[in-house]
């Protein structure tokens, strides 16, 4: 893959507990091959681990940034991998939904899968926007304002959704895609 992302800062959440490893793995390859240089941004640094089929022990990873201490102005994207428990306990996490608003607001792209459109919901940030996500979140997508659709991978304005393991060779794709083109209007 060329290095199209040269220059390009990515931050990449990852949860204390219940972060989907091949969602977070995989999103964040794609886009260090393509060149961008990315920063693990959790709520406390050190050794995470990851789940796999949210049951399952994954891969430990380093947090290199805390949420209180990155800030959004230091990246020009955003990936959120999902994980049932990791993207409920993101959500709940009040710096880590300040970040994501404050990228959305910037109109940076953000790269969002499977159960991760939670923090988007909770950022109050897909009103308008047309987006899909496990099939589950459906209705808080709808109830924030938002319109699911059940689709391979969704792109609206800069907002690269996805809904499952199955569609991260698309979602990567469009991901890199994306964040090439760098800032949206929103």
């Amino acid at each position: 893959m060329a290095d199209t992302l040269t220059d390009t800062n990515v931050a990449i959440f990852i949860a204390s507990r219940g972060t989907e490893e091949v969602e977070f793995t995989e999103p964040k390859e794609a886009v260090e091959d393509a060149g961008a240089n990315v920063d693990v941004v959790g709520a406390e640094t050190g050794e995470v681990e990851t789940v796999n089929h949210d049951l399952e022990e994954g891969g430990t990873y380093d947090v290199e940034r805390t949420f209180s201490d990155a800030s959004a102005d230091e990246y020009d994207a955003l990936l959120i991998p999902g994980g049932t428990v990791g993207a409920d306990t993101l959500r709940a996490d009040q710096d880590a939904v300040g970040f994501v608003r404050d990228v959305f607001d910037a109109g940076k792209p953000i790269g969002v899968i499977c159960h991760g459109p939670w923090t988007l919901v909770e950022a109050d940030v897909v009103e308008g926007r047309t987006l899909t996500s496990f099939p589950s979140l459906q209705t808080d997508i709808r109830n924030a304002g938002g319109e699911w659709v059940d689709e391979e991978v969704v792109v609206d304005e800069g907002l690269v959704t996805s809904r499952k393991p199955d569609d991260l060779s698309a979602f990567c794709d469009k991901v890199v895609e994306e964040f090439e083109e760098g800032k949206h209007e929103r």
